[in-house]
């Protein structure tokens, strides 16, 4: 028996807890705090890419996730010019000021490893590449994940 009566959303929210799962065994067992995690690090990785590669990013999202995914979005404003891991750490620290306090540095490589896991890998290195370097450091190679 489906829990909501409509397949795609036992899908999603099958598939979100899965990701959700994920993140609270690196940041304890606050689903709450996990949700905040992959939305703060997801906004902020997106905020940072051409909207086409954004796009393609979200298609690719559990549709649950792709929620918080475009929330606020402004594609005509996108990639923000910003070019160092510090004001990257420091979007995702803006997003995460309102919960208990997480390493923003550990909450990026956390959800970067989990889109590594259940994205695309040809996805992934576009992503990967689109980033400035020393953000492209805390992703783990996909190569070496699959």
């Amino acid at each position: 028996m489906s829990a909501t009566g409509l397949d795609a959303f036992d899908k999603t929210l099958q598939v979100t807890n899965t990701w959700l799962k994920e993140i609270m065994e690196d940041h304890g067992p606050d689903r709450q705090v996990a949700w905040h995690v992959l939305s703060a690090v997801l906004r902020s990785l997106r905020d940072r890419l051409p909207p086409d590669l954004s796009a393609h990013l979200g298609a690719q999202l559990p549709l649950l996730v792709r929620g918080t995914y475009y929330d606020q979005y402004q594609p005509s404003k996108q990639p923000v010019r910003s070019r160092t891991l510090e004001e990257f750490l420091s979007q995702v620290e803006q997003e995460l000021k309102f919960i208990r306090p997480v390493d923003s540095t550990d909450a990026v490589k956390t959800v970067f490893k989990v889109l590594s896991h259940y994205v695309d890998p040809g996805e992934v290195r576009k992503v990967r590449e689109a980033l400035p370097s020393e953000v492209r450091n805390l992703w783990p190679d996909p190569d070496t994940l699959h």
